[in-house]
């Protein structure tokens, strides 16, 4: 029979909705929510995790310093959908199964994607920095109808922003993955391209890849500097994507008309960029509306419960 002990990482978790904190209690699973109010880092997680079989995880990486301190570990539940921060090399080793929460994200993080868009579009930050300063200056903005649109990576996420932007009639939306999903329906002023050509004519930019040995610094000095001068750049996929030691030096620089970055490399984000007054950051927020938040951890949750009496996972990973 399997353990019944379950370490909750993730943070916060239960707070906007407690159904998930009342599922576990429901089947009676022995269960610690993160005793720091933060994201582990790697020592951290490490030494919490030596006592317990199942873990309800947030964006923290499970590296082989982690997995191997964590001698009891069966089964790990994401809250989330990214899943750079493990080591399936590892966990496939030691027959540690995983699982996420793919689909609860989308509608979020593609909404977040484009109030960023508009944010930056309109100098929305400066402007009310300008007010909030007594400082009564107009800016020049863009408009969808005079931008052409590029988004590199098709998924979900994808794919749900291309669909809100569709009908924001824009001057051409050009979208880029791995091969050409010909179930996308093109609306309007729409084609396929390679990056090569969005990173040249794009005004706006938006990235929604995964983080792999292919797009990891994807978006580098060279291309940053290929872009448009007043071009627009959105990250709200994975940090990483994007080289932020060659973005911060190419904004200083005073290329690119702003930028938005909800993940990074390393989080919490201490960088240089928080002093880039057109570079907007916000704390890996994409996921965090309540109807999502609550929906990504009953996932995780029901994931654990199904682990526990030996049923067939919903959202198991195979990598």
């Amino acid at each position: 029979m399997k353990s019944n002990k379950v370490l909750i990482t993730t943070f916060p978790f239960g707070e906007v909705d407690d159904l998930p904190i009342k599922i576990l209690k429901e089947e009676g699973l022995d269960y610690l929510i993160n005793p720091l109010g933060k994201k582990p880092n790697e020592k951290e997680l490490a030494e919490m995790l030596t006592d317990f079989d199942m873990v309800i995880a947030g964006t923290e990486k499970y590296t082989q310093m982690v997995l191997n301190s964590a001698k009891k570990l069966k089964f790990i539940s994401r809250v989330g959908i990214g899943l750079d921060g493990i080591d399936f090399s590892l966990t496939n080793q030691r027959k540690i199964k995983v699982s996420y929460t793919p689909d609860a994200p989308t509608s979020s993080v593609a909404e977040l994607t484009l109030g960023f868009i508009l944010t930056l579009m309109r100098n929305l930050i400066i402007s009310n920095k300008n007010m909030h300063n007594n400082n009564w200056k107009k800016l020049i903005g863009k408009s969808f109808s005079a931008s052409k649109v590029g988004i590199i990576g098709l998924g979900p996420i994808g794919r749900e922003v291309y669909r809100l932007l569709a009908s924001f009639n824009c001057n051409e939306i050009l979208l880029n993955d791995i091969y050409e999903n010909k179930e996308i329906k093109l609306i309007g002023n729409t084609k396929w391209t390679d990056k090569e050509s969005i990173f040249k004519n794009a005004d706006i930019l938006t990235i929604h890849a995964p983080l792999n040995e292919h797009t990891k610094n994807m978006i580098d000095k060279s291309v940053l500097l290929s872009m448009k001068k007043d071009a627009i750049l959105i990250n709200t996929s994975r940090g990483g994507i994007i080289n932020e030691n060659d973005l911060l030096n190419v904004l200083s620089s005073g290329h690119l008309g702003g930028v938005a970055l909800d993940v990074f490399e390393a989080e919490p984000y201490r960088g240089g960029l928080t002093k880039i007054e057109r570079c907007l950051l916000t704390p890996h927020i994409g996921t965090m509306t309540a109807d999502c938040r609550t929906m990504m951890e009953v996932q995780a949750v029901k994931e654990v419960v199904r682990f526990s009496k030996g049923k067939k996972l919903k959202r198991m990973i195979n990598i």
